[in-house]
């Protein structure tokens, strides 16, 4: 069994980091606002989607974000992974 206690909580951090970084560059390749992304996922808070964007205040996104982005902007869910 692998021990999970080692992945530290910086760690965890700087992949958020990554995948929000990879999805800001991804949006703005297919030339989508972040309102547009936030209307077309069904959200009602363009600041939430910002902050998960720029991952501040502890703010990320989940699997059903990603999901839905990857489906907006039409990219393969493990593009937002890449660097990781």
């Amino acid at each position: 069994m692998v021990d999970l206690s080692i992945i530290s909580e910086d760690e965890l951090r700087n992949y958020h980091k990554i995948i929000s970084s990879n999805v800001k560059r991804l949006r703005l390749e297919h030339n989508k606002t972040q309102f547009d992304v936030v209307l077309e996922m069904g959200i009602r808070s363009t600041s939430f989607y910002s902050k998960c964007e720029n991952a501040k205040e502890n703010h990320h996104f989940n699997i059903e974000h990603l999901i839905k982005i990857s489906k907006i902007l039409g990219v393969e869910i493990g593009d937002f992974f890449e660097g990781i």
